[in-house]
This record gives structure tokens, sequence and C-alpha cells, in this order.
């Protein structure tokens, strides 16, 4: 169809987004993307260089993945030939491949450009190595997902990844000037609505584009918008965030990490990007008691109760009031004493038991509920310790084959300090009893 727009004459009648108006027409222009880029950037090295190889683009959306693909193609002299994982299937990728091995015929390379390349399964993934490997095509794949999670060893292998950065708020800056000079007028907006839609576009470029566009067709002649005024033009961008992927993956460990270095205010900001992205919050509230226990422990007891009680809350109030029941409890467990002395003895005890197998416990502190246990000495001299000084026996409970053993190393903060005192008074008893 485009085509038989461009035969007759017509291709320049059809309108064109502003961010397709502005694509960069060389690899100079490309916004924010300088370590790549730049006179010292990866991308510039390998192509000065002259072994490119090919490549897997990282990154999120409107950071111009696309257009380097495209602009590497012109740079080399190179068929430019682009697909979508999302709407290709095997049938599509041997038509490129037999194309590409036609015009690798004529003396002429192919770039084949795959947005997406994330959405293709193990095997047609897989179905790229042999045209990589035989220089059929140079492969440049791009993905806003990690890499390392979503695509094939042996494809990435073959191809080194680069990662493209969000756009900071300078370039989104240029680009915005760069459409006023292309629309030849200023955005209508005042210096905090300008502001307010640079964080709107969430380093996405393209995005950018889009909402200025929208601000342009909006405005009334002498028309200048406050920043509310803005909010209700555009409405609101959804933050850049899949809760099946890496996004919910990187908010969650950077609010745990947050809480595990007590910093309540940090792990605030990330909580509210997670209830502001769309996360479950029965997903958050269960972690908030994995914290509890893992990163606070006997530190404090109670905040494992507050955490299981921000859960109830959550499920009794429901959204937005059970939204802050969970605040609360990220504030709590932000600023309680840490201790992970519990979880390290934990993992002690499940190696140990482990390693030394099916080790009977002393017959001295087993039942013997039968005369011939009895006779084999089951249960023979066991001191109650409720009548022992001090309620303490100090008797062996380890398997004789094995002996005491140390795991629980209460550490000198909040309530595991009790513990802690209370531990080393009954090792002074043991060793002054003799039972050491």
């Amino acid at each position: 169809m485009s085509d038989l727009f461009v035969s007759a004459g017509l291709e320049k009648n059809v309108p064109r987004p502003l961010a397709d108006r502005m694509r960069p027409q060389t690899l100079a222009e490309v916004a924010g993307q300088d370590h790549l880029l730049g006179p010292d950037g990866a991308l510039t090295r390998l192509i000065k260089a002259g072994s490119m190889g090919s490549l897997i683009f990282w990154g999120p959306p409107g950071t111009g993945k696309t257009t380097v693909a495209r602009l590497l193609a012109r740079e080399n002299a190179t068929e430019f030939v682009q697909i979508s994982a999302i709407f290709s299937g095997v049938a599509d990728l041997k038509k490129v491949f037999e194309t590409a091995r036609k015009t690798r015929a004529t003396g002429r390379a192919t770039l084949l450009f795959v947005d997406e390349i994330h959405r293709f399964n193990r095997a047609q993934q897989d179905s790229f190595l042999p045209v990589m490997e035989d220089g059929t095509i140079t492969l440049i794949g791009a993905t806003t997902e990690n890499p390392s999670f979503e695509l094939n060893a042996a494809l990435l292998s073959r191809a080194r990844v680069l990662t493209f950065r969000a756009l900071g708020e300078e370039a989104i800056g240029k680009l915005l000037k760069r459409a006023e000079e292309i629309e030849g007028k200023p955005l209508p907006l005042e210096d905090g609505a300008r502001a307010a839609l640079v964080r709107m576009a969430d380093g996405d470029g393209r995005a950018a584009l889009t909402l200025a566009e929208e601000i342009w067709r909006a405005a009334g002649d002498g028309e200048i918008f406050d920043t509310a005024k803005l909010g209700e033009i555009v409405q609101r961008r959804a933050p850049i965030y899949d809760k099946a992927q890496e996004g919910h993956y990187n908010l969650i460990s950077a609010l745990h990490k947050s809480v595990r270095g007590s910093d309540p205010d940090a792990a605030l900001y990330y909580l509210a990007r997670m209830f502001d992205a769309g996360e479950d919050p029965l997903f958050i509230a269960r972690r908030v008691v994995r914290m509890a226990v893992e990163d606070i422990g006997l530190a404090d007891p109670q905040a494992l109760v507050i955490a299981n009680a921000a859960k109830d809350a959550y499920d009794f109030l429901g959204s937005p009031e059970g939204e802050l029941a969970i605040a609360n409890a990220v504030i709590y467990v932000a600023s309680a004493p840490k201790s992970n002395a519990a979880y390290t003895a934990w993992g002690a005890a499940m190696a140990l038991a482990k390693q030394h197998g099916s080790l009977m416990p002393p017959k001295v502190i087993l039942n013997a509920p039968t005369k011939l246990m009895k006779a084999e000495g089951y249960g023979e001299s066991y001191r109650y310790d409720h009548d022992e000084p001090e309620a303490f026996s100090g008797q062996n409970y380890w398997p004789d084959k094995l002996g005491r053993q140390k795991l629980y190393d209460p550490v000198e903060r909040g309530f595991e300090r009790e513990v802690r005192k209370r531990l080393e008074y009954w090792d002074k008893l043991r060793k002054e009893r003799g039972e050491e």
C-alpha cells in the first residue's frame, strides 16, 4: 500500500508523527547515548575497528534502538531488513534468510533488525545461529527485557550486548527544543509544566515528542498551560513496569535492600513506585513478612507481628486504606534493628542435618515407653530442667557422634542483645557444672 502512495505522489500528503519526522539522520544526532555513540563510545569503537558483528540492543522504549540499527546499516552500506518478533514466525524467518542469501550472492550484506527479539521462543532464536555464523546476516536484536533472562545462551555467545539508557532530563529537554524549531513555535507551557512534561516522558524520547504533539493540538490561540492543566490534557503516562518482568524484580529488590539498609524514606519511595505501577499489594505484603523474618528476626520479634497484621489489614480494608497499613509495616521494618542471625543459623542447621544424616539423639533425652527401651537406657538420668537450679540442667542434647555445635550467634542489637546475654549466662553455668 505504501508503494502505491509513493508511485501516486501522495506520500508527502500523509501526516507523519513528530517523532518520525525528527528521527536522527546520522549517529551523531542520536540523543542520550553518549556512552555508546560518543567519541569513546562502545559502538563508536566497534565501527572504527570495522568488526561490529552481531549485537543485542537492550534498553527501555524510546531510547533510539531502532534508529541506531537503521543508521548502522546506512553507515556500512548494507541491506537493512526489519522484522518484529511479535508478528513474525518461522516461515517469515525462512523467507528473510533466503532473501539474505540471494543478496549476499550479489556481494551485498544484510543487516537484520529484530524488534522485541525476546518474544521469539528458544527454537526460533536457535534458527538465527547458522546464518549468523556463515555471515548470511548481521543480526541486531532489540529488547526491553534483560537478555540474560530472555535470550538463549547460544545466541548471546554470538552477539555483543549494548545497553541503551533511558534519556536523562537534559536529553529530553534538547529533543523538545528541536521539536519547537521544527514546528516553528514554542510549547505552550509554563516552566513548571515543561519540567513536569520531561518527567512524564520517563526517559522515553518518543513519548516526549508524542506528548508535545498532544499539547500543541490542545492549545488555543495564546493559551499557556500550567502543570495542573498539563495533567488534564495528557492524562498520565503509565510507568514503565511489567509485573512479570525485570522492572518488577528491580523494584522489589530496591525495596528489600532499602529496608535492610534501614532507610525508611527510600523504602517508602520504592513502595509507592510499586503501588503506582499496579503491583499486587499482597505480593508486597508477603515480601515485607519475609523481610521481617530474614533481616530483622529476633532483633525485634514485633516486626513479624506487624508485617502479618499489615497483610491482614489490607485483606480487610482493601485499597487505598489497606495500602497505608503496608506502608506502616515498611516504615517499621526499615526502622527496626537488623539481624540475620536466625536466618544464618537456620541455613547452618539445614547444612549440618544434610551432612551428618540420621544420627541418633542421646538416649538420655529419649522417652522409654516400653520395658525394652528402659533396659536399653532410654531416658536414664534425664534431668527435668524445671527442677534444676535456675531451671537449667545444662545437659547435652546433641547426638553423641556430633557433639555440641554453635549455630545461632545473636547480634548485639535490639532484643537479640538480651538473648545473647542469656545464652552466654547458660554457657557459663554449663562450664561451672562440668557439662561443657
